[in-house]
């Protein structure tokens, strides 16, 4: 059976447990798709340290239907008994002249596969991007199916309204909130009649109202119950637990016309309802348990 060709990555990963860092090594690129259909014939590799994005890279740029990088990376502060909670996105883009450079593939690559100490070398084989997620879910089996009933359940007593299926994780000793942005339900396009092409925006205010931090999932196209299962890790230390607010908007991206809001919700300090600081205070009691709740979105 012929297979896509979206690119395959020559990666050596080395990790030193005791200085907590990982050099990771993108040696070449091969099956890269053909010229016409991937736009142009100029490679680059992007990495990004998930889950919280903050350490990126990016390869030189190399030309050619088999690309020679050979450049190591280094990521720092990668702790080895939360190994398992850390993975390494990879991006091939073809980069045109005068032209945006245009995404071909996309893999994560999850670190529990990693010899905690020496070299290893892996390839690996990219994905098309669209079908895949930012972050993968952190959540148990019996949390899924608890939370898919209470989803079937949940949207025969709100009806129709958009619906967002958020969970939420604060750990006290490293002072992260992990905000999992799950799925959605019955979103829809306000101006045509077929399915929207929606992300969520996430947004950190503090207690003055001012953006601590923001960003947002990638795009499903196409779907009014969109499965997002991407998972946000904001810095946040136990005492400002309760001065901040944390806002997820939904948006519908238009071809050739602005963004336009599905709807919102806040939680936190200034929690859009009560049931979005019920959710909140509920994960600030569960002592590093993930809480997930469904949320009727509010109108722009």
């Amino acid at each position: 059976e012929p297979v896509a060709k979206y690119g395959t990555l020559d990666v050596t990963f080395d990790y030193d447990s005791q200085e907590q860092k990982l050099l990771v090594t993108v040696t070449a690129v091969t099956d890269v798709p053909t010229y016409s259909r991937a736009g142009g014939s100029s490679w680059q590799v992007h990495l990004v340290l998930l889950p919280i994005k903050k350490q990126r890279a990016k390869t030189s740029i190399q030309r050619g239907p088999c690309p020679v990088f050979t450049e190591t990376f280094r990521f720092n502060h990668v702790e080895s008994e939360m190994i398992g909670n850390y993975a390494v996105r990879f991006r091939l883009y073809s980069v045109r002249r005068m032209k945006k450079e245009r995404i071909v593939g996309e893999k994560i690559f999850y670190l529990t596969k990693l010899n905690l100490q020496g070299k290893m070398s892996v390839p690996v084989i990219l994905e098309p991007s669209y079908s895949l997620s930012g972050c993968d879910s952190q959540m148990s089996t019996s949390e899924v199916s608890c939370s898919e009933s209470t989803s079937s359940c949940h949207s025969l007593v709100h009806g129709s309204a958009p619906e967002i299926l958020v969970g939420l994780l604060y750990n006290a000793t490293t002072g992260r909130l992990s905000a999992e942005v799950i799925k959605g339900s019955h979103f829809k396009n306000l101006a045509a009649n077929r399915p929207p092409n929606t992300y969520v925006k996430l947004t950190l205010l503090n207690s003055m109202g001012q953006e601590m931090s923001k960003c947002k999932t990638s795009i499903r196209r196409g779907q009014p119950n969109p499965v997002y299962k991407e998972t946000f890790v904001f810095q946040v230390a136990l005492f400002q637990l309760s001065d901040v607010t944390l806002i997820l908007s939904v948006y519908n991206k238009r071809s050739m016309k602005r963004k336009e809001m599905i709807g919102w919700i806040s939680l936190g300090l200034n929690s859009s309802g009560e049931d979005e600081l019920n959710h909140w205070t509920e994960m600030k009691e569960s002592k590093g348990q993930q809480v997930c709740r469904w949320h009727t979105l509010l109108e722009s």
